[in-house]
């Protein structure tokens, strides 16, 4: 839940493992891409999946729409998930039923819905999907529909903001290296010189 050096720190790794992909810079914003964009699903436990299939779907790098899942966490579920229902009731055109109770009421009574239709199925009881209904057509399906509009939106912001970051960082690391091998030829250059 909390990573053992900190958010901070955990961040400052996922950014120094994504510049160092050996990937061209646009497939590696494209995987960042698909793993924004999936952070802003219901499809809670399944997001990595997901993010790997949007990637290559697009021809992005697997591993940085991965990492890339990372932007949802403890600290950012809750708004992700109250800008996502929220457009999505607005897109809907619903309005929040008090009769069912809150957001948490409705996590509530699916998962005992979920419990009594799993024990029903080993004793004498009837199933009961009613919870279950209310939780899908006012928490999940609002959720997934209204998560479109905000993960594109995030999704492509991050595109164009890691693409030129990438780049750059790679443009720098060819620089680097190529300084290097030329100091190492120079270097056996003079010691060959010496020995004849």
């Amino acid at each position: 839940m909390w990573p053992r050096g900190g958010w901070g720190r955990a961040a400052v790794y996922i950014k120094h493992r994504v510049n160092r992909l050996p990937d061209p810079p646009d497939r590696i914003a494209r995987g960042i891409f698909a793993g924004v964009f999936t952070t802003f699903t219901p499809f809670y436990g399944i997001h990595f999946f997901i993010a790997a299939g949007i990637a290559m779907m697009m021809r992005g790098n697997v591993i940085a729409s991965l990492l890339a899942t990372f932007v949802g966490n403890p600290l950012t579920y809750v708004p992700i998930g109250v800008i996502s229902l929220t457009t999505g009731y607005w897109m809907l055109g619903l309005e929040d039923d008090p009769e069912h109770g809150g957001l948490g009421e409705k996590f509530v009574m699916a998962g005992r819905d979920l419990w009594g239709n799993f024990e029903a199925m080993f004793n004498d009881t009837e199933a009961n999907w009613s919870a279950l209904s209310i939780f899908y057509h006012e928490v999940f399906f609002p959720y997934m529909i209204g998560g479109i509009i905000p993960g594109l939106i995030a999704a492509s912001v991050a595109y164009y903001v890691s693409l030129p970051l990438i780049t750059a960082y790679q443009n720098r690391r060819k620089g680097l290296i190529q300084e290097r091998l030329a100091m190492i030829k120079k270097k056996r250059a003079e010691g060959g010189g010496g020995a004849e």
